[in-house]
């Protein structure tokens, strides 16, 4: 039965894979996007990689595919642009033998792996109880690939201020994405009542049990910003202008304080991003509590987009 589910499971994955890419119109697409990403989820879990799995659905599958949706709702009607960014036959062949070259060269990498496959596994097992964290995904993010996880907090704030550039310079400093007016009835008036409240509170215990247990900050901070852009799509809740402090300091307090405790590994340990001992948990602790209002807030300035009106 469990080689018969992982085939299964194989098979569908690919299957929709395929779909995705052939389906012609481009909210099929995007749906077929979501499903793979949740998919994938499923195939991480199998695979015992439950952290890695929840890291998929919430940003894989979930944010990623509700910033499609909303490109394709904002491109409806925009069919030049369509055109010009789809990609020829030719290409499209091009990209499935070039595909086709890279999942073979990766397979045969994996098969001729020596037995046992070199691993740094154990060595970070061995020192895990001096960081004071149960969940071992943790501490390698955190400590030992400390300097990786940094970047990628970086990259979020870039990646916001790319997507404001976009804007024209008469609307710099005004609110991002369109204003939805308020839902007063129907289901999606009913979720945003009713969900934002739950959400928070599973997101935050998402984020606070990732030092012991799968979770963290990224699973944490997505779910976060699922609850606000959802209050924001039912009209509940405003966003506000990216000029406001508020709001631009959250945005950078997870790299702020990462890059804090780093440059006080100086001072109180050996050097940057080192943790002196017995206080490793806390110090941890402090950067993934400052690095999910980060990808929350990132998130969903993601989603809404360049600023587009006035306050």
């Amino acid at each position: 039965m469990s080689l018969a589910l992982d085939l299964i499971l194989g098979l569908a994955v690919i299957g929709v894979a395929v779909w995705t890419l052939a389906v012609r119109g481009n909210f099929p697409a995007v749906i077929g996007f979501v499903a793979y990403g949740l998919l994938l989820a499923l195939v991480w879990v199998r695979l015992g990689a439950v952290d890695v799995a929840l890291t998929e659905a919430a940003l894989g599958a979930g944010a990623t595919g509700v910033i499609l949706l909303f490109a394709v709702v904002r491109l409806r009607g925009g069919k030049a642009e369509i055109d010009a960014a789809t990609p020829s036959p030719k290409q499209r062949i091009a990209a499935a033998i070039l595909c086709g070259l890279v999942g073979l060269a990766l397979a045969v990498a994996v098969l001729n792996l020596p037995d046992p496959a070199p691993s740094l596994a154990a060595e970070a097992a061995r020192h895990l109880p001096a960081l004071g964290v149960g969940n071992p995904i943790t501490g390698v993010l955190m400590a030992y690939r400390a300097l990786d996880t940094l970047l990628e907090a970086v990259v979020l704030v870039f990646a916001v201020l790319a997507i404001w550039t976009m804007a024209p310079d008469r609307r710099w400093g005004a609110v991002p994405g369109p204003m939805f007016p308020v839902q007063s009835s129907g289901p999606l008036s009913l979720l945003a009542r009713v969900l934002p409240p739950i959400g928070i509170v599973v997101g935050i215990y998402i984020a606070w049990v990732g030092a012991d247990a799968p979770g963290g900050k990224f699973q944490g901070g997505t779910i976060l910003a699922a609850m606000g852009i959802l209050a924001w799509v039912a009209g509940l809740w405003r966003l506000p202008p990216v000029a406001s402090r508020g709001l631009r300091w959250a945005v950078v307090a997870g790299p702020l304080a990462f890059i804090g405790v780093g440059l006080l590994g100086f001072v109180i340990a050996d050097g940057f991003l080192a943790y002196p001992p017995g206080f490793a948990k806390p110090l941890i602790l402090v950067i993934e509590a400052a690095m999910t209002l980060s990808v929350a807030a990132a998130l969903v300035l993601m989603v809404a987009g360049p600023p587009e009106r006035a306050a």
